[in-house]
Formats: structure tokens, sequence, C-alpha cells
């Protein structure tokens, strides 16, 4: 049974002979149930796994019990609680004289934690690892992370196990994930536990189930790609292989004669486990985690998915509503990290980019409920597509968990974000929400702005804050229309609130982008 992780009290194996009693059932739960683990609070925790069919089965943490009888493919779920936060607790789950335990179960907060490189990257690799990584003794936090697999149908395990977090389980693991589950866990006071499931350079379709991508024909080309990319795969394989083959033959002889080797070295092709197959990530990477009991999740993602940047604004949302239904667990909170800001800074305001439409469709998808992003275009580094700072990353991801999540509606969750505009003669005025104390620069006046007249022409603009308001106006513009902010691969843009939240790219205009129609 893959995926599946097997624990048997011996003492309860003992206690019958083969003798006199028939075979005892096996008792498996998937690897997500499992010593270490966090439960969530106050919701129904469900445990599941397998024995023999039409058996009971019967469930007990601490004074909570249940029981259950398995179905005809041996099949099992009990839905604990809602439990209070608190631990440690044993698990047991009997079937006949058989008894799995589970052991050292907390009680608290617990959050998935997904995405491509930029999530999986390590606390190792973060700002001041050494400092963190030796502060890192949280034994009510706890670690569980999901094996890379791809796979063409839906698993029922994963590889994995939980780890309580301590200075040596912590170098690996996530560092948004960690930043963020520890102020959590400080903050609220409660344990947490965190499963990072990520892979880097991976796209959104890949963590998003079939029947989800073939609902939506925007999404067909994706599932077209993948369908002829597998069906020629055999013969594509060989093909490199005996290509691979001719031109080791040619390394081998270039090192022999101390000659570098061949520059023309073959590409594997994309084939079935591929992690950018359509769903083989949902596949192999989510589907074994459902229905563990979560509050929310955490995303960082879109740099695979910029070039398509028009097809996320539906792409991503219906990930976020795939899982949402899937986990069956009502609309919990899903927050996500806006792209920083990267590469080398264009000086023209009309420059295209790629990454500034992305930015634009996940602000978009802020309209689906209980939802929330994480601006960071001010701690980007241009020459790194993986900026060290993961600290204020976390942070921004918990403020908005404390608005969205936890009710906390002194929280300030949001840095300034675009509401409106009206003209004002030869000037335009950009209405802001979220200003919590007005807006504010970190030094000199508001830059980012551009603006344009109906020739769609952008120039960079100055810029004044009345208020909840942004004045903004150019000479060159006599007639403007059109106002767009932080609007770059690498945009120079400087507006916060009083909080010291960074205000969110945007644009006033629905003009055609450059991946308008890419697919």
């Amino acid at each position: 049974m893959r995926g599946f992780v097997l624990t048997l009290c011996i003492a309860a194996c003992c206690c019958f002979t083969a003798a006199a009693d028939k075979p005892q059932p096996e008792i498996t739960l998937p690897s997500v149930i499992g010593d270490h683990m966090v439960l969530q609070q106050d919701n129904p925790a469900p445990i599941w796994g397998k024995t023999d069919p039409k058996i009971k089965v019967t469930v007990t943490l601490g004074d909570v019990k249940k029981s259950v009888k398995s179905d005809e493919q041996g099949k099992w779920r009990v839905d604990l609680g809602p439990l209070r936060p608190g631990g440690p607790y044993e698990l047991t789950v009997k079937a006949k004289k058989t008894k799995a335990v589970v052991q050292d179960v907390l009680v608290g907060e617990v959050w998935v934690c997904s995405g491509q490189s930029n999530m999986e990257w390590p606390v190792s690799r973060a700002l001041n690892p050494e400092e963190e990584i030796k502060n890192a003794n949280y034994p009510n936090m706890r670690l569980f992370t999901v094996k890379k697999k791809v796979s063409g149908e839906p698993l029922d395990g994963c590889e994995g196990s939980w780890s309580v977090c301590t200075p040596e389980t912590i170098p690996n693991f996530s560092a948004v994930g960690y930043f963020f589950g520890r102020r959590v866990h400080e903050t609220l006071k409660v344990p947490v536990g965190l499963i990072n499931t990520s892979w880097g350079g991976t796209p959104s379709e890949s963590w998003t189930s079939m029947p989800k991508l073939q609902s939506n024909p925007d999404f067909k080309p994706i599932l077209d790609r993948w369908t002829d990319m597998i069906a020629k795969y055999p013969q594509a394989k060989a093909e490199f292989d005996a290509a691979m083959a001719e031109w080791q033959k040619k390394a081998d002889e270039a090192k022999a004669k101390n000659e570098p080797e061949p520059k023309d070295r073959p590409r594997e092709p994309m084939g079935p486990e591929h992690p950018w197959r359509a769903a083989g990530l949902y596949n192999g990477m989510i589907q074994p985690l459902i229905p563990f009991g979560i509050r929310g999740a955490i995303w960082y993602q879109g740099e695979s998915n910029a070039g398509r940047a028009y097809q996320y604004r539906s792409l991503f949302p219906a990930m976020i509503e795939d899982w949402r239904a899937n986990w069956n667990q009502g609309e919990f909170p899903f927050f996500f990290v806006q792209l920083a800001n990267f590469m080398k800074r264009n000086p023209d305001a009309n420059a295209p980019s790629a990454w500034a439409e992305l930015r634009e469709a996940q602000s978009m998808t802020l309209g689906l409920e209980n939802t929330g992003q994480a601006v960071i275009i001010d701690i980007g580094e241009a020459d790194d597509i993986h900026p060290k700072n993961k600290q204020d990353v976390g942070a921004r991801l918990s403020q908005a968990a404390w608005k969205v999540a936890y009710g906390m509606d002194s929280a300030v969750w949001s840095g300034p974000v675009y509401d409106s505009m009206r003209v004002d003669g030869a000037a335009i005025r950009i209405k802001f929400t979220q200003t919590n104390g007005g807006l504010v620069t970190n030094g000199g006046p508001i830059k980012g702005f551009a603006i344009a007249g109906e020739d769609q022409k952008f120039v960079w603009a100055s810029a004044t804050a009345e208020g909840d308001e942004v004045v903004v106006s150019a000479a060159e513009v006599a007639k403007p229309v059109a106002v767009r902010y932080g609007w770059g691969d690498n945009p120079y843009c400087n507006l916060y609130n009083g909080a010291g939240m960074p205000a969110s790219p945007f644009r006033t205009d629905d003009w055609p982008g450059v991946t308008v129609n890419e697919r």
C-alpha cells in the first residue's frame, strides 16, 4: 500500500496465539498521521486509514473516542473533535486485537506551505542562517515535508514524516513556512504544524487536479500539450538516449585529449515523470494529504507562469477553488506571495513586463473569499530570483492571517490598495484603501508612478499624497486617462502606509499586455 506507514503495538499482538485465534488485521495509516504530528484545533480532525473489510475500528485521543466500520475495501475514517489545543497525546487505532499507536500528538494550528522554489527555499539559505538555526528550539512546532512525486493518477499516500522543530531539523525546511509558522506559534501560544509540499520551477497547473483543468476551456492548450508530449515520449526518449550515447562518446574522447566537452549536449524530453506535468504534483503531493485537517494554506509561486499571466488570472483562482472543494473543509484561508522585484531595472515607462502582468493576476485573485496577499515588491533582488529575506515574507503573510484567518480586526494586514481614480484637470487622483495612518514613503518624494493620455504612451510622473489619495501628473500629458504604479520587472516604487506596509503595484487601464494571447 504505497505511501502508508504501519505502526503496531507489539503487546496487543502478543496477547493471543496463532493456534487459538485467526490472523489479526493490519492497520495502515497515511504517513501524515504519525508520531509528532499536529491536529487542527476547533474543527473536526479526520483520522483515516485501511484495515480488513467491514470490521469495527476505534480511534482514541485523550478522552475522545470514536468508532466506525471499515468499508468493503477496508477503508475507514473518523472525525475527532472539534479539539482544544494542547497535548502531547497518544492516539490509538484499534481493530479487533490489533492496535496502532501514534505518539506525541499535539493539537493546534496546521498550515500547508506550497509553491515553487521560493517556498521550497530552506532556512539554511535565508538571511542570517546561523542565527536562525541556532535559535530554532520550538518543541511545540512540528514539521512535515512531502517527498517530491509526480503521478498520472491521484495517490492515497505520500512519503514523509513529522519532526519536532529543532536546530537539527530546521535547516532544510521551507524558510517562508518556518518564519510564518513561528509568528503564528509565538502570537497565538498554541502548537503549530507546518506541511511543506513544494517543488522548484513548477507551474500552477501541476498543482491543480485534472478534473478542474478539464472544466475550463482556457486550460485546454495546457492539456493538449501534455497529451501530445506523453504520447510522443517513448520515441523521443529513445532518440534522446541514442543522441546522449553519441554525445558521451565524444565527451570521453575530448576528456582524453584534455579538451572541453562538446557544447551540444542533448536535452532530455519532457515525459510522464516531469514536474511540469498537468495535475502531476496535485496527484502526487496534494491529494495524499487530503483530508488532513488544516487551518489554511500559504503559497509562493508564479515565476513559472509569468509568460502566461493572463491565463493565470483564471488558473490560479481555479487551483485555490480546487483545493478547497477537494479538502471539503470550507473556504479555508489561502494566502499568497506576490512576485518580488527582479531583473535589471528598465528606465522606459512603456517597457512591457510579463512579471507586472503576473502580479496583477495575483492581485485579482483577492476577489476570492478568505484570501490575502503578501506584497514584497520592495525586498527582492535584481540579480537573484530567490531573494534571501524570507523573514519579511513570512511576517507579511502572517499579517494577512491575523485579519482573515484569526479575526483580529485591529491587525494591519495590507499595504495601500488601489481603489479608484478620477481625472482632475491635467492630473489624476488615485484613491487608496488600507492607508492605516496615511500614505508615506521610505524617504524622498513618491516614485514609481507613470501616466498616459489616449495615445497609451506612458511617461514618468510626479506624485504627491493628499490624505488617502495620490495626485499624479506630468507636463507631457495634458489630458491623462490612465496611471500605473510599480509596473515593471524591477520597478522603483516607495509608497507605504503608516504601518510600513508597501503599496501593491497596479494599473488603472486594461490595455492588452504582452502575455494576453499566451496560453
